[in-house]
C-alpha cells in the first residue's frame, strides 16, 4: 500500500520561507512523478508543483520563481521549498502520486501552511 506523509507546515510571515517533505513508500519510488497540491478555505484543490520521474518539474503561474520542488531518490522524499511566501499561499497541502501502470491516486493527510502577520 503506497503511503505519502507530509511534514514542514507551519505558520510564517509573509514573504518568509518554509519548507515541506513528503516521504513516500509502499512503491518503486523512483517511477513515480509526485505532485504537491494544495486546498485553499473555500476553493479547489489545486496543483502547486510537480516533479516528474526524469525530474522535470512543473509548477503553477501563481508560484513560479518562489516555489522549488525536488526529490531524493534514495530518500524517497519530495521537498517543495517555498520562499517569498504571500498570505494567499495560505493553504493545506497534500502529496500527491498516481501510479504508473494502475493510474491510481494516492494522498497524504495534508499539512497546513498559514501565512500571516
Amino acid at each position: 500500500q503506497v503511503q505519502l506523509v507530509e511534514s514542514g507546515g507551519g505558520l510564517v510571515q509573509p514573504v518568509g520561507s518554509l519548507r515541506l517533505s513528503c516521504a513516500v513508500s509502499g512503491h518503486i519510488f523512483n517511477v513515480l512523478d509526485v505532485g504537491w497540491y494544495r486546498q485553499a478555505p473555500g476553493k479547489q484543490r489545486e496543483l502547486a508543483a510537480e516533479i516528474a520521474r526524469g525530474s522535470s518539474t512543473e509548477y503553477a503561474d501563481s508560484v513560479k520563481g518562489r516555489f522549488t520542488i525536488s526529490r531524493d531518490n534514495a530518500k524517497n522524499t519530495v521537498t517543495l521549498q517555498m520562499n517569498s511566501l504571500l498570505p494567499e499561499d495560505t493553504a493545506v497541502y497534500y502529496c500527491h502520486v498516481r501510479l504508473p501502470l494502475t493510474r491510481m491516486d494516492f494522498w497524504g493527510k495534508g499539512t497546513l501552511v498559514t501565512v500571516s502577520s
